[in-house]
């Protein structure tokens, strides 16, 4: 048993009673327990925060016979240690004292919010450019019901999928805490849920997920008796996951969700969709180190508001089907292209911020003073915004914003133009808003001069030089005078504290004054503290279109950002097609373009419809192959959020999924190969594809036999042109395979060409027709820095087996003499070829391949040459 659950006892102190009466309702969160002006932990919510935090471990005494651990924090600083817990995925319990400091006993303290890495809605607590989304799951056999609630915007979906889809969602998703039943153990499928180990889990009581619970709780939340008008009243898995989610923020928030007015329905058959190896391997928002840099978002994102930042990445995670919508994103940027200077635009767009959140932050009533000066920023600027915005956009057909006037009025007289952070200290109400809050902060005001004149007229009277009249927070108002001065005082003062080399007396007049300043004082901060709280109740009434308005104008941002986008970098609109086809000329790689900006990238055509359904590519190492492929689904994904294309031209036909087996990589977590994890990607999209997917398969069979591998690449390009008759983009160094397009009229060839110059190798970049009839992988292996004896005698090799291959041998056979081309001999060939000999490369890991080559480096170096 661990010391937050000791027994609550009467051999503890009455305060540390409280703690574990606390505590014991929250036994798996940090409970940060306010005591003056720190919070305090203890026990092991100690030990484990002062490892986390870099926070120094003390003890408070005794309680119970045992030393208490304890470590703290300074509340006003709280922010940034949230911040670091909330990062490593821990919650943490607010405990606040909420009693009379006067009363006897402990003061009363309870827990007024939890946060947890799903619930954050502090600016402080949040990446900007990134949602983060509290997800609940309720899985069955075959399918599962998903809902997503961004707390900190009220964005609030629910969808289902099978249980087979799962992964790919939750890697689309990338939520910051997953809810669960307390069953799901007994129906997860390890292989469908692996993508729950990267993510923050918690497990919920059965019946949050109650189907009946789930749609009462639903109902109340949205005022209406039935869910038929959200038209998710037949998803029943994703109503109960609602359900849980809705439960669970009413649990650790305690408030109203004013802000979470509706929820969406995501349907698969609305979405173009992409499985989490495409997104990985296409890096659309996250590199494979886990960050921003070199990814297609880092091109695009050059939003104004942190709000339009958030849609784009869900748009770029998201790509719809729907080409009406497409369409008008098309024109949408098209009008703006034509008709505005989208510098113009951007610059007020900047002055907007982040809308969305603060309006979240009114919806639970815990937007802090600067929020409201930010909301009346942003919907001021909204007037020159809407003045400028005098050509129809198609977006934004029957949607005109709205100026919000009655708000920003309201805030303008309310709201000083610079409060402080907080409410506590007051200071945040503008003079002539209310009358009774001028009149007592004035009294408080006019302190000054009162004692400025009591110190005048009691010098005059008392004819003491060292005589003066001060307050302090501790002791209030005082009239002190020096030590040597102290004993002339008249008898009405009366002494109140003795200090060094000064005594301080309080009089009568001086007491009513204090006590009529105090009050005032205190009587002003609670009123400020109430109208504040009056101004975010009434801001209520108009928080449902304030909404809308913040909804609006982040897709303008996107919408703008992706024309000015197009016009730097030389996008071209797209066009849709249903017709069986993708059409693509001079078509360029979005982010290498950016990355080599300093040399002109090579634009290539792509050409395919009913009469070519496959691409098998050929060329070397190094050439461009896996560029071209991945642009080609770059242009694709593009064209389905609604941007322009860096191509010259491009017409898409109707696509449903985008598949990828592209680079190589292990994944030894789970027991698997490189070779393994290939051969899963290959069968998942062998299993999923369709006629109307795109698929790019780069290297297949390479990490086993060349024989396996050969047999396993011709298997798997005859089931996808032949079979499914997706769109294939097939890069492959088995040459055996261009042949044939002479049996396979829907599958042509083309290559990636290379040509040696000067012994160097210069990899043209171009595709052309036909395939290319040598891999220059020597020449790649020389540019890797690989010694050049071995390179002598891989050339030596070559030779030999390309000799036995051209004189008809069905196998090659071994060398049985010193290669001819090898320019200098050396004894100890034959203990290269077998050291070689004796490699399992089903079984090399990259480290060990490494450890081969330094080998085979040392014996070539170091063996003497004849």
């Amino acid at each position: 048993m661990t010391n937050n659950k000791k027994e609550v006892t009467s051999a503890h102190t009455p305060m540390m009673q409280q703690y574990l009466n606390i505590k014991a309702q929250y036994p798996k969160t940090l409970l940060f327990y306010r005591m003056g002006d720190f919070y305090e932990l203890f026990y092991d919510d100690a030990k484990k925060a002062a490892e986390l935090l870099d926070l120094t471990l003390t003890a408070r005494g005794q309680s119970a016979g045992e030393p208490i651990p304890m470590a703290g924090l300074p509340y006003h600083a709280s922010e940034s240690y949230l911040a670091k817990l909330i990062q490593q995925g821990e919650s943490i319990a607010i405990c606040e004292q909420i009693g009379d400091a006067t009363s006897k006993g402990p003061m009363k303290r309870e827990v007024v919010r939890v946060l947890t890495p799903g619930t954050v809605t502090d600016e402080a607590l949040l990446d900007s450019h990134k949602e983060a989304l509290l997800c609940a799951l309720y899985l069955t056999k075959d399918k599962v019901g998903i809902a997503t609630l961004e707390l900190a915007s009220g964005r609030f979906a629910l969808s289902e999928t099978t249980v087979q889809n799962l992964n790919n969602e939750l890697a689309r998703l990338q939520p910051a805490e997953v809810l669960l039943p307390d069953s799901f153990a007994s129906r997860a499928n390890s292989e469908h849920t692996s993508q729950l180990t990267r993510v923050r889990c918690r497990t919920r009581p059965e019946w949050d997920f109650d189907y009946q619970g789930a749609c009462h709780v639903l109902c109340e939340q949205f005022g209406v008796k039935s869910l038929k008008a959200f038209q998710c009243d037949t998803l029943t898995l994703g109503i109960q996951a609602a359900g849980a989610i809705l439960r669970f923020i009413h649990e650790t928030q305690g408030k109203q969700l004013t802000h979470i007015h509706r929820i969406e329905v995501e349907t698969e058959h609305a979405l173009l969709q992409l499985d989490n190896h495409t997104r990985r391997n296409l890096e659309l928002t996250q590199n494979l180190q886990g960050n921003r840099e070199y990814t297609l978002i880092s091109v695009l994102d050059k939003t104004k508001t942190p709000m339009g930042s958030r849609l784009l990445s869900r748009w770029l995670n998201r790509p719809i089907t729907n080409t009406t919508l497409l369409n008008e994103r098309y024109d949408s940027i098209t009008v703006l292209q034509q008709k505005y200077a989208l510098d113009e635009l951007q610059t007020i767009l900047k002055k907007i911020g982040d809308m969305e959140r603060i309006l979240a932050r009114i919806g639970l009533q815990s937007a802090r003073p600067r929020d409201l000066v930010k909301l009346k920023d942003g919907l001021m600027a909204l007037v020159d915004l809407k003045k400028r915005l005098k050509h129809p956009l198609p977006f934004m057909k029957n949607m005109p914003l709205m100026l919000h006037e009655n708000v920003v009025e309201t805030l303008e007289c309310a709201i000083i133009d610079n409060p402080p952070m907080i409410i506590r200290d007051g200071g945040v109400i503008k003079p002539g808003f209310d009358a009774t809050l001028d009149e007592l902060q004035a009294l408080s005001e006019h302190s000054e001069a009162f004692l400025t004149q009591l110190e005048i007229k009691e010098q005059q009277e008392t004819k003491l030089s060292t005589l003066k009249v001060g307050y302090n927070r501790v002791h209030g108002f005082y009239i002190e005078l020096s030590r040597r001065e102290s004993d002339k005082v008249p008898k009405h003062y009366q002494r109140r504290q003795t200090l060094k080399n000064t005594e301080r007396f309080i009089t009568e007049e001086l007491k009513a004054f204090e006590d009529k300043v105090l009050s005032a004082r205190e009587k002003a901060l609670q009123r400020e503290k109430a109208l504040y709280e009056e101004i975010l109740r009434g801001l209520l009434k108009d928080l449902t279109s304030m909404q809308t308005t913040a909804s609006h104008l982040a897709e303008l941002d996107v919408l703008v950002n992706l024309a000015e986008r197009a016009q730097t970098l030389n996008y071209s609109k797209p066009m849709l097609s249903s017709d069986a086809r993708i059409q693509i000329k001079a078509g360029r790689h979005p982010v290498i373009e950016e990355a080599v900006s300093q040399v002109a990238f090579t634009p290539n055509d792509l050409h395919f419809d009913a009469d070519t359904k496959m691409l098998l590519i050929t060329g070397p190492n190094m050439g461009g192959k896996s560029t071209y492929m991945r642009q080609i689904a770059l242009i694709v994904i593009l064209a389905h959020i609604g941007s322009f294309v860096p191509a010259q031209s491009a017409t898409i036909g109707a696509i449903d999924r985008i598949f990828t087996r592209i680079g190589a990589q292990d994944n030894l977590a789970q027991g698997h190969s490189t070779f393994m994890v290939e051969m899963t990607e290959a069968a998942n999209i062998l299993h999923y594809a369709t006629e109307k997917s795109l698929v790019l398969m780069d290297e297949v069979g390479r990490g086993t036999s060349t024989f396996d591998g050969l047999s396993l690449a011709w298997a798997c390009a005859y089931a996808l042109s032949q079979k499914i008759k997706a769109y294939t983009l097939f890069s492959t160094h088995y040459f055996e395979l261009t042949q044939w397009s002479q049996s396979y009229p829907t599958i042509k060839n083309v290559h990636l060409d290379a040509q040696e110059k000067d012994n160097t190798l210069i990899f043209m970049h171009t595709v052309s027709p036909g395939p290319l009839n040598r891999s220059f992988g020597i020449h790649v292996a020389k540019l890797a820095g690989i010694p050049h004896e071995v390179i002598h005698f891989a050339e030596a090799v070559l030779q030999k087996l390309e000799q036995q291959t051209m004189s008809g041998a069905q196998t090659p056979t071994p060398m049985s003499s010193t290669p001819s081309k090898a320019k200098k001999q050396n004894p100890n060939h034959r203990k290269i070829i077998e050291t070689l000999g004796k490699i399992d490369i089903n079984q090399l890991r990259p480290i060990d391949a490494l450890q081969v080559l330094e080998n085979l480096k040392a014996i070539a170096e170091n063996e003497p040459v004849v």
